[in-house]
């Protein structure tokens, strides 16, 4: 009798599209929990095709069944699962060769495989072309399916061919090793059907013991040292990737001018000297672009943002508003809130590059790149990936860590990430470096960035010092082909990051800037019309003693300070309800802050003002990133270690930077 409920697995590597086509054809149909005993995130979702139910599993991205990271071992123990009964497996079709030894293993596993090839579309841009005809011959005949996850092309084939593929049954074995090593595997397929006689991947586990797997030596203990008297990992891998040239060879066209090309740029790009001065180079562009391009249409947004607080004001005075109601929403919520909007287009453009970098096939190489400085202070290659994503966001950094090998990595690149310039903190650097540095502001931006991944790198030298070790992992990772970055790709990224920004400018710090206006305008007597009488000049003095040899002797500073742990844009928003200024980021508003400042505080000026990035760069991140460090380490009490650290080691910085500072402006 044929089954009706089919339960499949999707499985691929990293950035195959995996994730994005599982999308395409659940819909909204999603459940997300947490793997059982890990914080992995479990999606599932359903679908039905030609009567079938299908309960499809969405697994992390993987580049082997030989698993050493968390993600690795969940999506192995996924696949293995005897209650899993098709394999989807997705592939990026442009980059065909890495993808097909994930392919290779789970073709052993003896459960029915379809192969879906994604990103047909860029094999197409890049000028190359796949046989469809003899790829899945030389994989054993199963079902190869062009798909596009993006533009959701070929998902009813997709599933024709899982819903039949079953009913079919596993192919047969397509990859014979040499004859010594075959023997063995069938010598320890016999044992394992023996010892296990309802396993259902004796070949799989037959070729895992003779590659000496820890987890499946520890998972079906059997005396098998007459027949694996030594690790046969190496030849098992040669024999693969040997299978796998011949593939190409038969498979793909056109690809020798796409590999000449990237080797000749690679030449440069990946050079051990010149390859670390290019990356800052690039950067350096990026932050010009941000500031000239940016500052120049930001002018229609401090337009905008000035009729919109005049005529708010206008509107609530002829309605006759209380006063206090019209300085919470034109000086509280219009003054915070719009105040960070104006940074849109720097954001926008700074994004736009990453996105750019990232699609083109770069960023792969500057964590290459950096793989032997990240050796040299005792930490995996692997480990300058989540500082990477730390550019963009802290959040999804501190997960990235999830890659890493050992519990040890992932802490200490835990506590090394925060010190990445997130794209929260870009605000507060365009604010200070044009309000106190008007002459070269991106030039002391980018500092932001180069001082951040300096001190980083140095924190991890100490603790490697300090712990007497050193790390031999180096970074595997796979340097694509270049390619033209895809408009629509681009323009989904960007539009996501901006609209996550728009989110926080609505929801945190919308209510900050309220709850800031209220401190600013109450005391211990109601509302007060001196700010420094208010409960935020009370909490701010308390710190000035502290904050003050660091140059930073200012409560309004202090309260800026405290409410840049919900997101580090509010500091920005802080600083223009603090100073009542409606547009901080216009001339006038700048001017006008600063003349604030400088009448409170006459000795103000440009070391103040870059201790305060300094405290900025390195104090704790928001409270989303420790909620996330908290839940990905596991443990509270390194959580509030980091924190402790962070502050003490911020403070410690900006006292250093304003002391020295001092003597030179």
């Amino acid at each position: 009798m044929q089954k009706t409920d089919i339960k499949v697995a999707f499985v691929g590597n990293p950035n195959c599209g995996k994730t994005t086509l599982f999308n395409a054809i659940t819909g909204s149909r999603l459940k997300v929990a947490n793997w059982p005993g890990v914080t992995v995130e479990k999606i599932e979702g359903a679908a039905s095709y030609e009567g079938c139910s299908l309960h499809l599993v969405d697994t992390p991205g993987i580049y082997s069944l030989s698993c050493y990271t968390i993600e690795e071992k969940v999506t192995r123990s996924c696949v293995m699962d005897d209650d899993i009964d098709v394999l989807v497996n997705i592939v990026d079709a442009s980059s065909l060769e890495r993808n097909l030894y994930l392919t290779l293993q789970l073709l052993e596993l003896g459960k029915p495989v379809v192969l879906a090839l994604n990103m047909m579309d860029i094999v197409k841009e890049r000028g190359l072309e796949i046989d469809l005809h003899r790829l899945p011959e030389m994989l054993g005949n199963i079902p190869v399916v062009p798909v596009s996850a993006a533009k959701r092309t070929g998902l009813d084939i997709l599933l024709h061919a899982v819903v039949h593929h079953y009913e079919e049954g596993p192919q047969n074995d397509i990859l014979h090793y040499a004859d010594e090593i075959e023997n063995k595997i069938a010598k320890l397929e016999v044992m394992m059907q023996a010892n296990y006689p309802t396993h259902s991947s004796p070949r799989w586990h037959a070729i895992k013991l003779l590659e000496y797997d820890e987890d499946v030596r520890m998972e079906h203990p059997m005396q098998i040292l007459n027949v694996a008297d030594h690790n046969y990992e190496k030849q098992i891998i040669q024999r693969k990737y040997k299978y796998i040239d011949s593939i190409m060879e038969e498979v793909l066209f056109h690809k020798e001018e796409k590999e000449q090309m990237t080797d000749q740029i690679d030449k440069v790009l990946t050079h051990p000297v010149l390859g670390v001065p290019v990356f800052l180079l690039i950067m350096a562009f990026v932050f010009f672009m941000t500031f000239t391009v940016g500052d120049a249409l930001k002018g229609v947004f401090e337009i905008a943002l000035g009729f919109i607080s005049t005529s708010t004001e206008q509107a609530l005075l002829s309605f006759g508003t209380a006063d206090w109601l019209i300085s919470l929403v034109v000086n509280g919520i219009i003054a915070g809130v719009g105040g960070i909007l104006t940074f849109l287009p720097n954001i926008a453009i700074l994004f736009l590059a990453l996105a750019v970098l990232e699609d083109s096939g770069y960023m792969a190489r500057v964590a290459y790149v950096m793989d032997g400085i990240m050796g040299k202070v005792g930490l995996s290659g692997k480990a300058f990936l989540p500082m990477i994503l730390g550019f963009g966001c802290t959040v999804p950094a501190i997960m990235a860590t999830r890659a890493l090998e050992t519990e040890h990595d992932r802490r200490k690149t835990m506590v090394i990430t925060p010190f990445m310039s997130c794209s929260a903190r870009l605000p507060i650097y365009v604010l200070f470096s044009e309000m106190f540095f008007p002459e070269n502001p991106f030039v002391i931006c980018i500092s932001m960035y180069i001082i951040g991944l300096i001190i980083a790198i140095l924190i991890a030298l100490v603790m490697n010092k300090l712990e007497k070790g050193k790390s031999n992992d180096s970074l595997l990772i796979e340097l694509p082909e270049y390619k033209r970055p895809n408009a629509r790709t681009i323009r989904i990224y960007v539009w996501t990051k901006l609209k996550d920004y728009l989110t926080k400018a609505g929801t945190t710090i919308f209510i900050a800037s309220i709850i800031i206006w209220f401190l600013l305008n109450y005391g211990m007597q109601g509302m007060v019309t001196d700010a420094g009488e208010s409960f935020g000049a009370m909490i701010g003095k308390l710190l000035v003693p502290v904050l003050a040899p660091a140059g930073l002797g200012m409560w309004q500073i202090a309260v800026a300070l405290i409410s840049g742990i919900s997101a580090k844009e509010v500091v920005v928003s802080s600083f223009a309800v603090l100073f009542g200024v409606a547009n901080a980021n216009s001339a006038d508003g700048m001017q006008m802050i600063v003349t604030n400042i400088q009448s409170m505080n006459p000795g103000f000026g440009a070391a103040n003002a870059f201790s305060l990035m300094i405290f900025c760069l390195l104090y704790i991140p928001c409270v989303a990133s420790l909620v996330t460090i908290d839940k990905e380490s596991k443990s509270h009490k390194f959580t509030i270690k980091m924190i402790v650290f962070q502050l003490l080691f911020a403070w410690v910085m900006a006292v250093m930077v304003y002391q020295t500072g001092k003597i030179f402006f």
